[in-house]
Order: structure tokens, then C-alpha cells, then sequence
């Protein structure tokens, strides 16, 4: 028996998303035409002995997340439940918080996968290597230049037992060509650290304030205080992917990921690219296209675009490397490339919305990384271009490089500004 955690993060996170983030919780933003966290369940799901998953983190469970959850059970005919914290308490502290619901059945083991990661997802290759020598702590890595190492956690490994010898987060100096991906496989054995972890703390809070329990007792991080911590003591091994694989921290790192996802549909959904076929609109590599959009026969699009629910695109638009969300327009003749569509959003006839490629790959040198300012001398650094919901940009207007807040109508043309 198998169980999976996702790990989803609160409100309080996510900020580089903004404006995005403001319509829906994070998770559930589209990547590829379905929800962010939906990619992971879907692995989670084709494991076999997998019982169960949960969702751990802080947001309210409003409507959008409770209708996501009854149509993912449906579909994958698993139970998925979202257990929330009381506090924001780390990527470590809801798993021991919730170790009880985590352990009911006795699992094998479980997963633990990071909500904001972009994968192939190898679980079953990850449970194979787990059985045939099991580990308290079994963590994905991939590989990344000497350079973008820095923005990750590092790995350094037994090459030959793939044993982790030694970990730091975000090193200030070169220390391992491997990283962290934030995908796990636990024993039910790797728990006992974390109650280590949760005691020491509570006893530190304790001997500074004598009035009692210290609710930060539960705000436990993986990365610091169990793996820097345990690594070298035969407890934490890797396992290394030449998947895809990417962070999804900011909007422009979501493109990427749709890309990533598009491409691997080729393989895994065929049935979610659209084809070219007569009287249909160009079709340009990989495209994902809502059934209930309406796209003109004009239309170019590709490569690299995702179309919502009820969106209307016109004649002779042109859209490339873009995510456009449900129910936006995009009138005749737009030009929209490397840039976000909000909900309900309207593009003006002859109108052009451009940003800059933002491709945070861990083996480019010269990727923009999520980690980097957003502003440079005051003024924002290109990236992609995004326009919250219900934007209104009129006719033959040009919008590059600049982030428009919700519910704005703009009446000229900006470069490289923060519309508010």
C-alpha cells in the first residue's frame, strides 16, 4: 500500500505569481490547459498499491479548491483530500502534523511531492530503486551548471551507492552539479526525524519562554533541518533523472513548464494537442485548445500555447508561447507572444501583447532565474508579459514587457512598466 503528499504552500507564498495568484490558489493555475497540481496526481494515480492522496498546506478551502478535489476523485477513482494547517508550518512541519492521517493503513511508503514543481514525474522507477534498497529518505535529483546550482539545493553523492554524503540549500559557493527536485519517497521510518526536529525545538522555545508551548515548535524545513542535518549518515539516498524538470515560482517559469508539459503530451495525452485540419485554425508544434473555445479558421497558433475554457479567438490572431485563461477575447488581428492572457480578459483589435522568453532551465548559464529581482535601477527587468483578469486593451495598442494588474483599461501603449 502506497500513499502521496502534495505539498501546496498557503497565501502567504507564491508572491513572484502575482497577479495570477490573486483569481486562484496557486496549485490550481493552469499549466498545459489543466490545473498545476493536477500533472502530479495523474502520477501519483498510475502507481500501482497507491491508496491515497493528500494535500497538505494553508489556504482556505474555498469553492474552486473543494470543486477541484470532487472531479479529481471521480476521475482518478482515488480518495484526495486536503488536510489544512493551522499555521504555515513548513515544508517538514505538516508532515509530522499530520503524520497520523499520513500513516492510517499501515503504507508502505509514501510520496511528497512540491506543488510548484514541473516533472515527468518517475515514481514508480523512484519505488523500484526504493525496493531493492530501501532508505528512510529517497530524494529525486537532476542536474543543473555550475552556475544555476546556486538557486537549488545541493547534492553530494556516493557515486556508487547514491548515497547523500552532503547537503546545503542554496550554497553561496559551487558544491554539487546535482539538485534538489522536491519530489520524495519516505519510509514511514522518516517521520522519527522530524519528531526529533519538532521536540528540539519545542525544548529550545521552552527554555527562552517558560509560559509553555511554542506553536513554532511545528514550522519544520526538510531541506534544513533533516537533510543538511542527517546527510553522510546513511539515511538519505538519490535518485537521478534525465526527465524534464523545472520550478514553477513565478508566471514566466509557468510558461516554461507549459512547454515542458505540451511536449511530453506527445507521449502521454495525444488526445489534448490540437491538429491542423481543414477549415481549422494553423497549427504551429504544440498546442493545447480548450473544446469549448472558439478559434478562427485565421488564426496562427503555436508553438507552445495553451487556450482556457471559453475562449474567443479571432481572425488572423497570432499567438505563440502564451498561456490565454478562460473566457478571454482576443479580437482580429492581435499579436500575442511569450505572455500570459488573464481571465475574462479582452485584446483590441491590431493590438500587440509581447514579453520576453523567461526560461528558467537549471542547465543554462544564462536562463533568468526565479530568484533574480524583478526590478533593476528602478525599472522592471523584461520578462513576460501579463495582463491580470478582465484587462481591457484597446485597439492597436503595444503592451511589452509589462504586468498589468486586474481589472484595469488601459487607453496607450507601455514598455516595461507595472500597471496598478
Amino acid at each position: 500500500m502506497l500513499k502521496a503528499v502534495i505539498l501546496i504552500g498557503g497565501p502567504q507564498k507564491g508572491t513572484r505569481f502575482r497577479p495570477l495568484s490573486f483569481e486562484v490558489p496557486k496549485p490550481l493555475f493552469p499549466v498545459a490547459g489543466v490545473p498545476m497540481i493536477q500533472h502530479h496526481i495523474e502520477a501519483c494515480a498510475q502507481v500501482p498499491g497507491m491508496q491515497e492522496i493528500l494535500l497538505i498546506g494553508f489556504y482556505q478551502p474555498d469553492e474552486s479548491l473543494t470543486r477541484f478535489l470532487e472531479a479529481a476523485q471521480q476521475e482518478f477513482n482515488l480518495p484526495i483530500r486536503y488536510l489544512q494547517e493551522f499555521a504555515p508550518l513548513g515544508t517538514g512541519g505538516g508532515l509530522y502534523h499530520f503524520r497520523d492521517q499520513i500513516l492510517a493503513g499501515s503504507p508502505e511508503a509514501f510520496f511528497v511531492l512540491n506543488a510548484d514543481v514541473c516533472s515527468d514525474f518517475p515514481l514508480s522507477a523512484m519505488l523500484n530503486a526504493h525496493r531493492c534498497q530501501p532508505h528512510p529518505f529517497l530524494l529525486l535529483g537532476t542536474t543543473a551548471n555550475r552556475t544555476q546550482s546556486l538557486n537549488y539545493g545541493c547534492i553530494v553523492e556516493n557515486p556508487q551507492t547514491h548515497e547523500v554524503l552532503h547537503y546545503v540549500e542554496k550554497p553561496s559557493t559551487f558544491v554539487s552539479d546535482i539538485i534538489n527536485c522536491g519530489i520524495y519517497l519516505f519510509s514511514p521510518e522518516a517521520l522519527k526525524p522530524l519528531r526529533d526536529v519538532f521536540q528540539r525545538n519545542q525544548h529550545d522555545r521552552q527554555l527562552e519562554d517558560s509560559a509553555g508551548l511554542w506553536p513554532g515548535a511545528g514550522t519544520i524545513q526538510l531541506e534544513q533541518d533533516v537533510f543538511s542535518a542527517l546527510a553522510g549518515q546513511g539515511q538519505i539516498y538519490v535518485y537521478l533523472t534525465d526527465g524534464i524538470w523545472s520550478q514553477i515560482k513565478s508566471a514566466g517559469s509557468a510558461l516554461y513548464a507549459s512547454r515542458l508539459y505540451l511536449g511530453r503530451y506527445q507521449f502521454t495525452h495525444p488526445e489534448r494537442l490540437a491538429k491542423h485540419s481543414p477549415g481549422g485554425p494553423r497549427i504551429r508544434g504544440n498546442v493545447y485548445i480548450h473544446p469549448s473555445a472558439k478559434v478562427a479558421p485565421s488564426a496562427v497558433l503555436g508553438p507552445n500555447v495553451s487556450i482556457g475554457e471559453g475562449v474567443t479567438v479571432g481572425e488572423g490572431v497570432r499567438l505563440r508561447e502564451s498561456i490565454v485563461l478562460h473566457g478571454a477575447t482576443l479580437q482580429e488581428h492581435t499579436c500575442v507572444l511569450h505572455s500570459i492572457v488573464g481571465w475574462g480578459s479582452t485584446v483590441g483589435r491590431w493590438a500587440r501583447v509581447e514579453g520576453t522568453p523567461n526560461d528558467p532551465n537549471p542547465n543554462d548559464p544564462r536562463a533568468h532565474m526565479d530568484s533574480e529581482s524583478l526590478f533593476k535601477d528602478g525599472k522592471l527587468l523584461p520578462a513576460i508579459t501579463i495582463l491580470g483578469c478582465r484587462v481591457r486593451i484597446p485597439a492597436e495598442v503595444l503592451i511589452l514587457n509589462s504586468i498589468v494588474l486586474p481589472h484595469k483599461e488601459l487607453s496607450r501603449s507601455f514598455t516595461n512598466q507595472i500597471i496598478l
